[in-house]
């Protein structure tokens, strides 16, 4: 599983001209899936970005968490997360999770981020051609491999 996280001052999802949903500040996130992740692998990752501190204090410093920051959560699926360039100029989809697999772990994935940071997180729509506006806030990006942290 890969999640880039985002800071953002702002961040929506526009699907066929239409406003789906928006936050304020918070994190974007954009989730990939791969063909070996599990409930463990959700459960790992959610408690992760319920922890990060990657918002910036009244230091000045990367230190506060979403809860200090008073952050929300837009949560995209993203499986060219898992693209692969080895070979060529074009993306190869191989490691990328097959939709009928990938739809329900992101689901999941999305309720147990609800339950780990008390609140509800907005989505976008999975499959959707969608349309992200974002404004990047630092710019603070990160990117979390299951295979690297756990």
């Amino acid at each position: 599983m890969r999640v880039l996280v985002q800071v953002v001052k702002s961040a929506s999802v526009t699907i066929n001209g239409e406003l789906y949903s928006k936050i304020g500040k918070g994190y974007l996130l954009f989730v990939g899936l791969t063909e070996g992740d599990s409930e463990a692998t959700l459960t790992k990752m959610a408690d992760k970005i319920a922890k990060l501190r990657i918002f910036t204090d009244e230091n000045g410093k990367i230190n506060d968490n979403l809860e200090k920051a008073e952050g929300e959560v837009l949560s995209v699926s993203q499986f060219t997360l898992y693209a692969s360039m080895k070979d060529g100029n074009r993306p190869s989809f191989t490691y990328c999770l097959h939709p009928d697999k990938a739809r329900p772990l992101y689901e999941r994935f999305n309720v147990l981020l609800e339950e780990r940071l008390g609140k509800k997180i907005k989505t976008g729509v999975f499959q959707a051609d969608m349309d992200i506006a974002l404004v990047n806030d630092g710019p603070t990006t990160v990117m979390l491999d299951s295979e690297e942290i756990f």
